[in-house]
């Protein structure tokens, strides 16, 4: 009797249930602004299967202790409904997210709340020589590569739009703090001179004050090229990578299913500021 309680033990049962290791990508070590982190690669689920060729999607704050499976966990979801074309998946870690992704600032107050803040040139530089070609030499891309950003990211994201607008195919900047440095980008924009970009999903939630000033000033400058999501009414800043990002995948990748609109699936860019 006592043979048969121990052979029916739960530790037993676990024992004999085979297992293996749950593998979705591959993670590469690399170094920047002096310091190791993690690109992480994830493949469209038929890579293996053909000898097709995809785009790149880069997503910064893309480490596995930040928006990494949100937000590849919402792109895989967008394949389930042929919402938007499927992608190689690079999911970058930022470290120091002010140092890496914001651009220097005259703000006294953003200085000493952020005194590393500044280096944004040198991570797109690093992003451009660095990591797309390390991405295109190990997978088959179809040379297009987009990016995309919530929040200091989002920042990044526009700015790249607006001074190296080529780098890229498509961006999409999520409710980007367009606050930071008095407003300077959206102010420098009307003295960028203007020429053919790529499309600009945007969005602004519930900011208010001068992220939302900023906002609106870089969406009036930026020409007609661009979805603008104003859900100031729905959204918050913390859930707009949540609410957003299969929208602006859906804008920047689009496919030729027919039946996204009977699912609610579908795009709300704003004519205008104000919609």
């Amino acid at each position: 009797m006592a043979l048969s309680i121990v052979g029916l033990s739960p530790l037993h049962a676990r024992d004999s249930i085979p297992s293996e290791p749950l593998t979705i990508g591959t993670s590469y070590l690399v170094s920047t602004h002096g310091v190791e982190r993690r690109v992480n690669v994830v493949l469209p689920a038929d890579y293996d299967n053909s000898d097709k060729a995809y785009p790149i999607l880069i997503m910064l704050d893309g480490g596995l202790q930040q928006d990494f499976y949100l937000s590849l966990g919402m792109e895989r979801w967008n394949q389930l409904w042929q919402r938007s074309a499927p992608v190689i998946f690079v999911g970058v870690e930022t470290v120091d997210r002010q140092r890496e992704l914001l651009p220097p600032t005259g703000s006294k107050a953003e200085m000493v709340r952020y005194p590393t803040a500044g280096e944004s040139a040198a991570f797109r530089k690093w992003l451009s020589t660095s990591i797309l070609p390390l991405v295109r030499d190990q997978y088959r891309d179809d040379g297009r590569a987009f990016l995309a950003g919530e929040s200091a990211a989002g920042h990044f994201v526009a700015e790249t739009w607006a001074v190296a607008p080529a780098l890229f195919d498509g961006y999409a900047a999520l409710s980007p703090s367009l606050q930071w440095d008095n407003q300077s980008l959206s102010h420098s924009l009307a003295g960028i001179e203007k020429q053919d970009r790529p499309p600009l999903f945007i969005s602004l939630a519930d900011e208010g004050g001068e992220t939302e000033e900023g906002v609106l000033r870089f969406v009036s400058e930026a020409g007609s090229n661009l979805c603008f999501a104003d859900r100031r009414t729905e959204l918050a800043h913390a859930n707009t990578l949540h609410g957003l990002l299969p929208e602006a995948l859906q804008y920047l990748l689009p496919t030729e299913a027919d039946w996204l609109e009977e699912y609610g699936l579908t795009l709300r860019c704003s004519d205008k500021m104000g919609d």
